[in-house]
């Protein structure tokens, strides 16, 4: 059985552009939690937070050295660009997309799914705690 491990992410801004974090939660097989990491960001769109918080959760995985990394995201736009069915207009986040697709290569396998947004509750957790704090 190939070592598969889940990661929910997830990116918060208030204001759009405004103060912005990133929630990374990675998970085995199980559902178990197996590391988990917020992040404030600074001042950032939505969708660049939500770019960030995949880099997080990328970083966070390569320890556990998963033989495929399945990626979960509750943002359609970030999902479809990284899958190729979205073109990225905005230079700023086809430099994130190039970032992802970097560190996509210390992986054999990754792939990405859309999930309801109340599949995501922890990451975004994560994401909306350190908002609260900055506050």
């Amino acid at each position: 059985m190939k070592k598969q491990l889940y990661l929910f992410t997830d990116g918060a801004s208030r204001g759009n552009p405004g103060p912005a974090a990133a929630g990374a939660v990675l998970k085995d097989q199980k559902g178990k939690i197996l590391q988990q990491k917020s992040q404030f960001l600074g001042r950032m769109t939505n969708n660049e937070a939500e770019y960030k918080a995949l880099l997080l959760g990328l970083e966070l995985a390569k320890k556990f050295q998963p033989e495929e990394l399945i990626c979960c995201l509750d943002s359609q736009l970030v999902v479809s660009q990284v899958n190729g069915l979205y073109r990225v207009k905005k230079p700023h986040l086809a430099r994130l997309l190039d970032k992802v697709q970097q560190v996509e290569r210390d992986y054999p396998k990754v792939a990405y799914r859309l999930i309801p947004r109340e599949k995501n509750s922890a990451a975004d957790a994560l994401a909306n705690n350190v908002l609260k704090r900055v506050r």
